[in-house]
């Protein structure tokens, strides 16, 4: 076990210096009525912990035939078959100081994948950081930190860190999404009291960014073309106000464009908390902003924004999650969330895409226009629909002890097209686990999630922890 960790951190450094930071389950208040102050509290000074796991995953897709608006190559693979180790890890490195590691190296084989090349192994570089405690409950970090924020589960306003941060991932289920993703080089500082929190950090520019599309030959690559391509900065800090009510503000910066973001939470008895999360700001709608960015990185030529846009213009706009968990007394805890989203899809929008796009040969300079559009909302893991309903479940104990079963369903208002996933994750032992995930969307061909090419996937898993 010694000798893996040891390898995963060489590798660490091999791929890149930067940080991170395994924010605690705080943050995750939906599921415990827990004070938003804390959310982003550092590990306590000269702590100690690891996770170090191996897990094989083989995978399966059903594509859709019949789509309304080709998909350019290259398609989802039919199948993958993805070996990795995953590490977590801390070293103390003396008095209010540690060091973090957090990562996965991937062996993969996929359909169309050629053997051997770089596309069969890759390192993710999730963090890499140092904490030092100087004062008492006054933190200073710097290195790659994976930055949440938001106390949503399917749509999170204000986790400004979130755009581009997902790569090549296993599940659809943005819980799991918040904790395996990259996290941007910055430093970091932060004051928790009992009386509330104020943060602070900038991730500065490192490089230009990278296009739109994951590199399958990227390697050991620390994408920093992803993370920070960008100068940005945010500020938040969190005072209780009242048992159970703890209200979170947060500004964020990126390239003279600022947004402002709230978070509350409220306790309603033992068993239900209620949340409500909100950003806004100036900006270009999510076609317009695409475009733009492709014309910036080269990938879209100018003509392509005549094809479909929002108008061109920034504007104040509004993201709202509002939600509520309850928890049984059977274990199972349930969490029903409204999502808004200025910036996503109007009616007409849809229409026009699909207008635009319908009887287009996949190679088309059209269908690539398209298409690319929801490519980058995608990569920014921000909805293309204007509004949805989320529900999610979590059942611990399913039947027998020890078996977990989670599932979700992702519903847009719009043309009732759904995303659902549903998870099984049985310890058959403390060392080992074995699972399985199903997905699905659903709608007509005229839909939002039934007019993407995937329509099914299934994904076996076993896991070795150590």
């Amino acid at each position: 076990m010694r000798r893996l960790a040891g390898g995963l951190a060489c590798l660490a450094f091999a791929g890149a210096a930067a940080a991170a930071d395994e924010d605690k389950d705080l943050e995750l208040i939906p599921n415990a009525a827990k004070p938003a102050a804390a959310g982003n509290a550092a590990p306590s000074a000269g702590s100690t912990g690891e996770r170090i796991f191996v897990e094989n995953a083989l995978g399966f897709n059903s594509l859709r035939d019949d789509l309304l608006v080709p998909q350019p190559p290259p398609l989802p693979p039919k199948w993958q078959e993805r070996l990795f180790a995953d590490a977590r890890i801390e070293w103390p490195l003396g008095p209010g100081a540690f060091f973090a590691y957090s990562g996965r190296l991937n062996l993969v084989a996929e359909e169309n994948l050629g053997f051997p090349n770089r596309g069969n192994v890759t390192h993710d570089l999730r963090e890499l950081y140092a904490s030092f405690e100087p004062r008492t409950r006054e933190y200073v970090d710097m290195g790659r930190i994976n930055v949440k924020s938001g106390v949503a589960l399917g749509f999170n306003p204000t986790d400004f860190f979130k755009a581009r941060a997902v790569v090549d991932p296993l599940t659809a289920d943005p819980r799991v999404l918040r904790e395996d993703r990259l996290g941007a080089a910055m430093i970091r500082g932060q004051l928790v009291e009992e009386a509330g929190s104020i943060g602070a950090l900038f991730a500065p520019k490192l490089t230009e960014p990278a296009p739109v599309g994951t590199d399958p030959y990227r390697g050991f690559s620390p994408l920093f073309g992803r993370t920070n391509s960008t100068n940005r900065w945010l500020v938040k800090g969190s005072i209780p106000l009242a048992d159970g009510v703890n209200p979170e503000a947060l500004v964020f910066g990126e390239e003279g464009h600022v947004k402002f973001g709230a978070n509350l939470t409220e306790s309603v008895g033992q068993s239900t908390v209620v949340y409500l999360e909100w950003s806004g700001g100036r900006r270009l709608g999510i076609i317009d902003e695409a475009f733009a960015f492709g014309r910036e990185t080269g990938v879209i030529p100018p003509a392509a924004s005549g094809l479909i846009g929002q108008g061109g213009e920034e504007r104040f706009l509004n993201q709202v999650a509002v939600g509520a968990s309850y928890t049984t007394q059977g274990k199972v805890t349930f969490n029903l969330e409204y999502h808004y989203n200025a910036a996503g899809f109007s009616d007409s929008d849809w229409n026009k895409w699909f207008a635009l796009g319908e009887g287009q040969p996949a190679t088309s300079s059209i269908a690539r226009a398209l298409w690319y559009i929801r490519a980058y909302a995608n990569e920014r893991q921000e909805p293309l629909q204007r509004q949805a309903v989320f529900l999610r479940g979590d059942w611990v104990d399913f039947l027998v002890p020890k078996l977990e079963l989670t599932g979700f369903v992702l519903a847009d208002t719009h043309d009732g097209s759904t995303l659902m996933q549903l998870q099984a994750d049985y310890a058959y032992t403390d060392n080992w686990s074995f699972g399985a995930l199903a997905a699905a969307t659903t709608g007509g061909r005229r839909s939002n999630f039934g007019s993407l090419p995937q329509g099914a996937s299934v994904l076996l898993k076993a896991t070795r922890y150590f």
